[in-house]
């Protein structure tokens, strides 16, 4: 088997694009390169039939446009969504949720030193207050960010207490985003999104929500989805962010979340460094997928 590049299906498709013409071989190694790849067997079947017909519409044998086809492809249907940040308000409060141990307390430092990157001042909120090694581990992300933080008072503080006391900072101080921790696991999903929606009425009092980002963990796949259903369904959830894309084997996961959800992918997380969150272009995305 053909060894895969770090990003690109192009390790998975090379065999295909070498051929010197389109066969029926071919449409089967692009199914299972796309299957392979994580973009779920609905997205794959849409995408071949769409390929299909492109390839019957140009009368085409060759399978150099057959791979520039699909990166067209793929880049239109992830365009379909407007991944942009909306983050004009000031302060701009986003709220991070997402089950536990899909790595939100790291992307939401990861997230701070983007902002910080891009000249902005930023101040975290410490939020689930139900695990203490949350907002330790929290304050150690935020302090390599060159961000600030508001923990809580007390272990075990109100959450929206702490996400307005966030809110109520960045207004005195002039901080122009906050990013809001949450917690990602209660004893119900009643009582979490109920929880959530406490903090987001609370922090409401004070300042609109501009963003309810989403943390999804690629290496799980549809079951993360599954898992996050919840959040979904209930937490009124803008943007998605996906993490530990760190190789081609998951990388039509993003596309097939996009389409599942409905919901716009805002960010995406390439490795385990602090700076390896980046905002999430179409055209870049499906230019390195595809190769």
């Amino acid at each position: 088997m053909a060894e895969r590049t770090p990003w690109s299906l192009s390790g998975a498709l090379r065999g295909m694009f070498a051929r010197k013409t389109i066969d029926d071989d071919t449409w089967e190694e692009l199914e299972d390169a796309l299957i392979g790849a994580d973009f779920g067997p609905d997205t794959t079947e849409a995408i071949v039939e769409h390929l299909r017909e492109q390839v019957a519409k140009y009368r085409t044998t060759d399978p150099a446009d057959l791979k520039r086809m699909l990166r067209e492809t793929v880049e239109e249907r992830l365009a379909q969504y407007d991944t942009t940040l909306t983050l004009s308000n000031r302060p701009a409060v986003v709220l991070v949720v997402g089950v536990n141990g899909v790595g939100k307390t790291t992307t939401i430092g990861k997230f701070a030193r983007f902002l910080v990157g891009h000249g902005r001042s930023v101040l975290v909120g410490a939020a689930d207050t139900f695990r203490a090694a949350a907002v330790e581990q929290l304050a150690t992300w935020s302090e390599r960010a060159g961000a600030q933080i508001v923990r809580p008072q007390q272990e075990g503080q109100d959450p929206a207490s702490v996400a307005y006391q966030t809110v109520e900072r960045a207004r005195a101080t002039g901080a122009e985003i906050v990013l809001i921790d949450t917690a990602g696991r209660l004893q119900t999903k009643a009582g979490l999104m109920d929880e959530l929606s406490k903090v987001r009425r609370v922090v409401e009092k004070l300042e609109p929500i501009a963003e309810v980002l989403l943390v999804l963990d690629a290496t799980t796949g549809q079951n993360g989805v599954s898992q996050a259903q919840a959040f979904i369904e209930h937490a009124g959830v803008t943007g998605l962010v996906i993490t530990k894309l760190d190789g081609s084997a998951k990388g039509g996961f993003v596309l097939a979340v996009q389409e599942k959800t409905g919901i716009p992918i805002k960010l995406i997380g390439q490795g385990e460094g602090i700076g390896d969150l980046t905002g999430f272009t179409p055209h870049v995305y499906a230019q390195k997928l595809v190769g």
